[in-house]
């Protein structure tokens, strides 16, 4: 009975003992960081005044958008007719009249202007390399983007950056795309069918040239593309209809004929041939970026978790030291 006694009595004293022990904690806690506190002070002011330095320092950025919509498929409709009349008969001869019904092309020129491909062919064509890879500022009363001497000089137009093998001075175009797709969105809105293309850049004018230039290399390359498509199946056509004498069949192939020449005639005769121009793109007068209230906030806070942590370690040295010497 006495040893339950001395061990309920030994358990309540330890329970009424912890939050003692909380409480010292505690203020032993508030105690090393008060005796730090010109340290904290210090540290903090540091990396404000650093932040604010480093926030300062970053040049304005800028971006460019244009709303898009899909142009309307108008030659789709004679394939999905004829896939209604001759399905049966097209489908006797081993031809598939509706393969190409379920292609979404806005999806699909979406998914080219994000492509390496076209992406590389975009820089080596209009010959946007150093303004991608090597631009440090844009100067607004010249109106023109200020190059790293360290890394392209403009005069020379000779690329002097000094990288590991296996990169070489001049930027490839694997390293072109990454920074590319950094700067470049495209957005399709599932709600309403609309596009948007946007770039961000240093110079307001280029980030506005730039969504330009894609909406009318997206609709060349796609009009290409559907052009290059319906001369191949018309060629394939023309060597069916020789080799058979099924009336019924040659009427197919004569259709699907008549339909590729509306695909080619559609595409010479429209320029805006994926996307139809709603917004177009304009230069952008007020900077997105970088947002330097944040980058201040986010500096000195973490200048002050930095100082209390080091206040933390120098006491805990410090209580060490004491103990050994004990």
């Amino acid at each position: 009975m006495s040893n339950e006694i001395n061990k309920y009595t030994q358990d309540h004293q330890f329970a009424s003992a912890s939050p003692a022990d909380d409480e010292i904690d505690l203020r032993e806690l508030f105690s090393v960081i008060w005796k730090g506190k010109w340290l904290i002070i210090a540290i903090t002011a540091v990396f404000a005044v650093g932040s604010v330095i480093f926030a300062l320092m970053l040049p304005n950025t800028y971006k460019s958008e244009a709303l898009l919509a899909p142009a309307s498929e108008e030659q789709g409709g004679g394939l999905s007719a004829l896939a209604g009349q001759f399905g049966g008969l097209a489908s006797m001869a081993g031809i598939n009249l509706a393969a190409g019904g379920g292609v979404d092309k806005t999806q699909l020129a979406i998914e080219v202007m994000r492509s390496r491909q076209f992406t590389s062919q975009f820089i080596q064509n209009h010959n946007i390399l150093p303004d991608l890879m090597a631009g440090e500022r844009w100067d607004m009363t010249t109106n023109m983007v200020v190059y790293d001497d360290e890394i392209y000089i403009p005069k020379t137009k000779s690329w002097v950056r000094e990288v590991k093998a296996p990169f070489k001075p001049e930027p490839s175009m694997q390293e072109a795309y990454k920074e590319f797709s950094e700067v470049f969105k495209v957005n399709f809105s599932k709600d309403t069918g609309m596009v948007t293309i946007s770039i961000e850049h240093l110079s307001p004018s280029i980030a506005q040239q730039w969504v330009t230039w894609l909406i009318e290399d997206i609709n060349k390359v796609m009009k290409e593309r559907d052009v290059a498509e319906a001369i191949r199946s018309s060629e394939f056509l023309n060597k069916q209809i020789a080799l058979t004498n099924v009336a019924d069949i040659r009427s197919i192939l004569y259709k699907l004929i008549e339909e590729q020449a509306k695909t080619i005639m559609f595409a010479e005769v429209r320029d805006e041939y994926v996307f139809k121009t709603i917004d177009p793109a304009l230069i952008p007068e007020k900077k997105v970026g970088p947002k330097r209230a944040l980058i201040c906030i986010l500096g000195t806070f973490f200048g002050a978790l930095c100082a209390i942590g080091i206040v933390f370690i120098r006491s805990f040295i410090q209580n060490v030291n004491v103990v050994n010497k004990a």
